[in-house]
């Protein structure tokens, strides 16, 4: 088998990509939008969007998924064949669109809670810093960078990980303790 030749040619049929989908409904558990399926879809890099699209509108077609509310629900149907078909698609596929959309939610719900900009300043930049968890506000603060490209690298990282972010903080703070005094350095 060369190079060129795909290794994974079960993926490249509607009717496995339709198994994936029900599958990665079933394992949300939860009401998905049309936009954010195709999303983690591409995300995931182990489905085609034409194949994505034929799959989907065939399972709306046999009912194995519902449209409600513009939410992607998966039917009785879908469920039953998640649980009896998903162990045809290999565990690496099932696994990268499970991450993808795991992935996909977490960034989604950082979004709605954190809050992070950057200012430019006259010597550098300010990095302002808010995160929630949707009713109260756990932290605000404002950090100084001595340029936009640290400033905005500080930014980045606070926004793959705010409450990591908050943790550490946090952490650090609860850790933090009064600096001793070197008293030889007097003597």
């Amino acid at each position: 088998m060369s190079g060129q030749q795909m290794t994974n040619p079960e993926l490249n049929s509607v009717h496995s990509v339709k198994i994936l989908l029900c599958y990665i409904l079933d394992r949300l558990n939860r009401p998905v939008t049309e936009e954010q399926l195709r999303l983690i879809s591409e995300d995931s890099g182990v489905i085609n969007y034409f194949y994505y699209s034929d799959a989907l509108a065939e399972l709306t077609q046999n009912g194995s998924v519902i449209s409600e509310n513009g939410n992607i629900i998966l039917g009785e149907k879908g469920r039953l064949g998640s649980e009896y078909f998903n162990r045809y698609i290999p565990l690496v596929f099932r696994k990268k669109l499970l991450r993808a959309a795991l992935s996909f939610f977490i960034r989604e719900q950082n979004e709605e809670n954190c809050s992070c900009e950057v200012s430019e300043q006259p010597l550098g930049c300010r990095v302002n810093f808010s995160l929630s968890d949707g009713e109260t506000e756990l932290i605000n603060m404002s950090f100084f960078a001595p340029d936009t490209a640290q400033g905005e690298l500080i930014a980045e990282k606070i926004r793959s990980n705010p409450t990591g972010a908050y943790r550490n903080i946090l952490g650090f703070l609860l850790d933090n303790s009064e600096e001793e005094v070197d008293l030889e350095k007097y003597l």
